[in-house]
């Protein structure tokens, strides 16, 4: 095999690959053996690992789906709420463009797979998490998973804009003083789940 590559680490090369292909080209420009030509191994060597092209795409999801919920759970630990997940979550997407892109599209992906059941569980659980901890910052929920849904559809939203270059190209974007993209989610996430604000003087 060329360049060095043992079992051990040609499967998170031809990973680290297809994500390359992915965030430049999109999730349907590569093939195991074009995979296999961009590091210099038998065409057959990928399939070792993945079987199928199917296979990458997957294991991509779930490496995805498994750092989304470490990053979630570090920062619950750390003390942050809903609107902190929502936050990490964007970050993540912008991090690991590829992986987001291909997490989120089930097409491409086999629903058979217990792994990849299993990293979404565990990512969506975070997020669920995060609910419970509304009441604490004073906002009482009395429809937990209407919260979460609504969480959830205003940072994968932000998220999915920022990636597409819409946020950029509509203009929108420009309406923030700062253009920093976690600071735009802080400040439209926040309108829902966001720090509350301290009663006015007379005010109940």
């Amino acid at each position: 095999m060329a360049h060095g590559y043992h079992h051990g680490n040609l499967r998170a090369a031809v990973l680290e690959r297809a994500a390359e292909v992915i965030e430049q080209e999109g999730p349907y420009s590569f093939s195991l053996r074009s995979l296999a030509a961009d590091l210099g191994v038998s065409h057959t060597a990928p399939r070792h690992h993945f079987g199928s092209r199917e296979g990458v795409l997957n294991a991509l999801a779930v490496e995805g789906f498994q750092e989304l919920a470490v990053r979630l759970k570090a920062d619950r630990e750390a003390g942050g709420g809903l609107l902190e997940a929502g936050i990490e979550y964007v970050r993540f997407a912008t991090d690991r463009p590829a992986h987001f892109q291909v997490m989120f599209a089930p097409t491409l992906l086999s629903e058979d797979d217990e792994e990849l059941q299993a990293a979404r569980e565990a990512a969506f659980g975070e997020l669920q998490g995060g609910v419970s901890s509304l009441a604490d910052r004073g906002y009482p929920v009395e429809d937990g998973a209407a919260a979460v849904v609504a969480g959830w559809a205003i940072v994968h939203g932000i998220a999915t804009l920022a990636l597409t270059g819409n946020l950029d190209s509509s203009g929108i974007r420009r309406l923030f003083d700062d253009t920093d993209l976690l600071t735009i989610t802080r400040r439209s996430a926040g309108l829902l789940f966001g720090p509350k604000p301290e009663p006015s003087e007379g005010q109940p």
